[in-house]
């Protein structure tokens, strides 16, 4: 098992890629701590069966200093470190540019970029503390590799973790800690079905035809499943990506050449 006793944290873990990660880093031998803003009690039922010296599930929002303080104490209070951080808490939306508001901008961001960085932040300031190094790996999208007409906030959003990730690298890496992003393409999550329904407003769509669509236009045929992110989350988390950083890979069935 690559991750055995690793102390793993991942955000947005109730649903999807989160989910997914949790338990395959569960698979591989960590202790992870579920980090969601859904109810610890949804969290319950996601996770029921599994060991509970094993996990650790907190709810908390990103977004606020004092839940990011209260994950990384939790961790540290129940396991006593923080190995692996999987940042991952995001939000979708779209909307044409020009009715874009200063409101829907303030909440992507708050999520997607400024949660991102102030917890990668406070954990690699007790990755320090500790000595031992690290790995940070922070969920990106195909969409931060490009603009969208339709979809300017959140392109904007992953681009911005791209970035802070390569500059994290190059800040933490005299002190071993690795910091690195996954670039997913059009993923078969929970969310896609209200990204499908906008899709359907604004280009007059009927329902179903755009995740079809997105689909059909991946190089590889389809769209993919949440598992199959899961190999490069362990992958940038173990040791053999010791001599890994500041890099995003892509897993998005060939739809970025790089």
């Amino acid at each position: 098992m690559k991750l055995q006793d690793k102390i793993a944290v991942v955000t947005g873990g109730a649903t999807g890629i989160g989910e997914a990660v949790v338990r395959r880093y569960l698979s591989e031998g960590a202790k992870v701590v579920v980090v969601d803003v859904k109810p610890k009690a949804e969290l319950a039922k996601t996770y029921a069966g599994v060991d509970e010296g094993q996990i650790l599930l907190v709810q908390a929002d990103v977004t606020k200093r004092e839940s990011i303080e209260a994950i990384v104490q939790s961790t540290v209070d129940r396991f006593g470190q923080v190995d692996i951080l999987f940042n991952n808490a995001a939000i979708f939306d779209m909307r044409p540019l020009l009715d874009e508001s200063w409101d829907i901008f303030d909440r992507v961001f708050a999520v997607n970029v400024k949660g991102m960085f102030f917890l990668m932040q406070r954990v690699a300031q007790h990755m320090v503390d500790q000595g031992g190094g690290g790995k940070i790996i922070n969920m990106a999208s195909q969409a931060g590799r490009r603009g969208e007409a339709l979809v300017s906030h959140y392109c904007a959003s992953k681009a911005a973790v791209i970035s802070y990730t390569q500059s994290a690298a190059l800040a933490l890496a005299p002190h071993r800690i690795n910091v690195n992003g996954i670039a997913p393409g059009v993923i078969d999550t929970p969310m896609w079905k209200d990204v499908d329904a906008l899709f359907a407003r604004y280009e007059n769509r009927p329902i179903g035809e755009k995740k079809r669509l997105v689909g059909e236009a991946v190089p590889l045929g389809r769209m993919g499943r949440p598992d199959e992110l899961t190999g490069a989350a362990v992958f940038l988390a173990s040791d053999d990506a010791d001599y890994i950083t500041a890099q995003t890979l892509n897993v998005d069935g060939g739809n970025w050449m790089s």
